[in-house]
């Protein structure tokens, strides 16, 4: 089959399109930050058109890649890469049986495994300095969700006010695509996560006295709102940043020798260049190692954070060898 031309910028485009109906904002996000990757690379090789692009240059991206991530971030992003090169095909852009020959990254065991995780003990200080010091903030409510539900801040954002019970007390996790708030896992993620009094009082509180009264673009409400209406996954995760970042909590003292007036890590926005910050998705690694310590039984924890129990063991679990085995001694028999 004979192809055709087509600027790389035209083809990534067209691929967004098609993929956009049957995939979550974000990832389909992943896949625009992908394939503008490949088309900076395209660009520096003064690469135009798609029928210029072959096994050996889509080889040379990857070693481009990887002078740049680490090799899992390489590894998503060349499976990508073979889709779009497959829908490529499907357009007479590039030859057919082209993304046969695109390379997957491989990666090691420890390469595939993060241990980005926020301790329980960093938590506690966390969420005890926040408590003193800006009690019932939107900051406030976001850390204390993600710790102490194990959330996704997909879950998290996706939270109107009428998903906060305050009587039982818990919160509704709903999957609602059509007003822009899907879950990971689709309807599979909806579950209730039940709170302690006090968790549902500092909910209350924020509520009642710091919550924005705004409704989203689709007349929701939300119950992690800004002004503007429902926050964004990127102001959630700044506040997250800005929270964790030992500074912040530990009287003002930097663990990296740095002048917490002058750093600019600790400006709104800079604080993921602070070395002690964490992602969001830390604090949910961080509960799941926590409960599982504190004698939680795994299918609970499980269905809490809504994960399966190969992937809590590979991924979530970063229990010592010591702490594994102390829970395990109540189960112990003498045989």
């Amino acid at each position: 089959m004979q192809t055709k031309p087509t600027p790389p910028e035209d083809a990534k485009n067209r691929y967004l399109k098609v993929k956009a109906p049957h995939v979550t904002e974000k990832t389909l996000y992943n896949y625009k930050t992908t394939l503008t990757r490949l088309l900076e690379y395209l660009d520096e090789q003064s690469i135009e058109n798609m029928q210029d692009v072959d096994s050996d240059e889509l080889a040379r991206f990857e070693e481009w890649r990887l002078d740049k991530v680490k090799p899992i971030t390489a590894r998503n992003d060349m499976r990508t890469i073979k889709n779009f090169i497959q829908y490529c095909e499907s357009i007479q852009a590039v030859p057919v049986g082209l993304h046969d020959l695109v390379r997957i990254t491989k990666v090691s065991q420890d390469d595939e495994i993060c241990d980005d995780m926020l301790t329980r003990q960093e938590a506690t200080a966390i969420l005890d300095h926040l408590g003193k010091y800006q009690y019932a903030s939107m900051r406030h409510v976001i850390l204390l969700l993600l710790w102490k539900g194990g959330m996704r801040i997909g879950g998290l954002r996706a939270l109107d006010l009428g998903d906060f019970d305050d009587a039982r007390p818990a919160i509704e996790i709903r999957h609602r695509p059509e007003t822009r708030t899907p879950l990971k896992r689709k309807f599979n993620s909806e579950r209730d996560v039940l709170l302690s009094p006090e968790v549902a009082g500092v909910i209350s509180d924020y509520i009642d006295n710091q919550r924005p009264d705004v409704t989203d673009d689709h007349g929701r409400k939300p119950l992690i709102a800004t002004k503007h209406g429902r926050a964004s996954r990127t102001t959630i995760t700044k506040h997250v940043y800005l929270a964790t970042s030992p500074c912040s909590y530990n009287g003002g003292n930097c663990p990296f020798g740095e002048d917490p007036l002058t750093c600019k890590a600790t400006e709104w926005g800079h604080a993921s260049k602070c070395p002690g910050s964490v992602s969001p998705h830390a604090l949910r690694r961080g509960y799941v190692t926590a409960a599982r310590n504190a004698g939680q039984p795994k299918d609970v924890t499980g269905e809490r954070v809504n994960m399966g129990g190969k992937i809590l063991d590979k991924h979530y679990d970063k229990g010592t060898h010591d702490e594994k085995a102390e829970r395990r001694r109540d189960y112990l028999k003498d045989i």
